[in-house]
């Protein structure tokens, strides 16, 4: 990122801890020397998404010269632990994205703004009115959906080719999934996939094939001990033979996809969503590509489409209508929607769509035929999930480790899941 962004993060930092102790001033935003208003801004993502996002910046303060945006992103684990270390100080950033499953937290918690209140300023007409309302908890406005986006398979092009295993086509079943990870592992040596057992979203989507759902509509867990045992034996199974990544590998996944197996040339694939997927192509030079998630032995599909993530405001900041033009910006802006392209999945503006769809190149326009070839084939998304879920996806991937490292049986780790997810979603 560019060096005056960090440079003027801190000299903000100073400005608003100085604010705070000689004037008093409350929230999140502050005025720069020379009246400039400061806004602070924060996302997780790749390189890839970063240099984008900050050409996007760079336009916007640029359209509103008296208006200074500072910006910081990481990895999507550290991402999540610092925004809500920010949040629950009372320092959370003036915009934030965020993630499906922390709209019901934050709102809840009285971190995000009302986003109604900014309409005169925010507009969302052109949204999809299903879409837009997947940001609303208690039918208050409190997030923006940036971009529409779905799980798939990405692979290596290259080396999945070159083993001579069928690529694959528009549609396998979890156990047609399974056998090819296994020719794969064997023809090139190395895993075919990333383990999914650790993975929830995964966990999801084959819940969902079957069916079933990963919560109930008021909040509840929508599986039981008997479900999870069965996903984490296959996926034990599948580790045990040599077809998924080893648990050493596993354990270094942090939401970024350059420790991930296919980031570092350990495995054939790996399970992502689409658009975080653009930053393998960095680490995987031949070629990537990108395959539908498997679905149910009966050929119900699990995956979906879902807001891939969304923008908010804090409730706090000292520029609210400011913040509401940023997000404003980044979500109706055709020239930042074309240099942002798919890095944060297909536009939700539906203008925005249909006019930058056919300008889309390179990895973005992988996307947009990926998610065009499943058009009408998958079933709607599941409500937003309940708060706790933010803290039972770590709960998840901790106690999948203690079946990858032999500690816990299938059976005793999701006997365990299920007794701390019940508590966790108790009102």
């Amino acid at each position: 990122m560019p060096g005056h962004r960090t440079k003027g993060f801190c000299a903000s930092a100073a400005a608003l801890a100085l604010c705070a102790l000689l004037a008093g001033c409350g929230g999140t935003g502050e005025s720069a020397g020379g009246g400039k208003v400061v806004l602070r801004y924060t996302w997780w993502g790749n390189p890839d998404r970063a240099e984008r996002t900050e050409q996007a910046v760079a336009l916007f303060e640029k359209q509103h010269p008296d208006v200074d945006v500072t910006t910081s992103f990481s990895g999507y684990d550290a991402y999540k632990q610092k925004l809500a270390t920010q949040a629950a100080g009372g320092d959370a950033p003036d915009v934030m994205q965020l993630d499906y499953r922390q709209i019901d937290q934050y709102a809840s918690g009285g971190v995000l703004l009302d986003l109604a209140k900014q309409k005169a300023v925010l507009r969302t007409s052109e949204i999809d009115q299903g879409l837009l309302a997947t940001g609303r908890v208690d039918d208050v406005q409190y997030a923006i959906p940036q971009g529409r986006g779905t799980e798939t398979v990405a692979y290596d092009v290259h080396t999945w080719k070159k083993s001579g295993v069928p690529l694959p086509g528009e549609s396998w079943t979890w156990s047609q999934w399974a056998d090819t990870m296994r020719a794969l592992a064997k023809k090139t040596g190395k895993p075919g996939a990333t383990d999914p057992g650790q993975s929830e979203d995964a966990f999801e989507v084959w819940l969902r094939g079957q069916g079933k759902a990963l919560y109930t509509e008021d909040g509840g867990l929508g599986f039981t001990t008997d479900d999870l045992t069965r996903w984490w034996t296959f996926t034990d199974k599948l580790r045990r033979e040599g077809a998924v990544s080893p648990a050493e590998q596993t354990t270094q996944l942090d939401g970024s996809v350059e420790n991930t197996p296919l980031g570092r040339g350990k495995s054939v694939t790996d399970a992502n969503w689409d658009a975080p997927a653009s930053g393998f192509l960095a680490l995987v030079p031949t070629g990537v590509a990108l395959a539908p998630m498997p679905s149910g032995e009966d050929g119900t599909p699990g995956q979906y489409f879902k807001p891939s993530m969304f923008l908010g405001v804090s409730a706090d900041t000292g520029h609210p209508e400011e913040a509401a033009q940023l997000v404003d910006f980044l979500i109706n802006d055709r020239e930042a929607a074309k240099i942002l392209g798919a890095s944060r999945g297909i536009p939700v503006n539906e203008t925005v769509r249909d006019e930058i769809g056919p300008r889309l190149k390179d990895f973005d326009k992988t996307i947009a035929v990926y998610q065009a070839s499943l058009e009408g084939k998958l079933k709607d998304p599941p409500q937003a999930p309940p708060s706790g879920d933010n803290a039972l996806q770590s709960t998840f991937q901790r106690d999948y480790d203690q079946v990858s490292y032999a500690r816990m049986s299938p059976r005793e780790a999701a006997a365990n899941y299920v007794t701390e997810a019940k508590a966790e979603l108790r009102p």
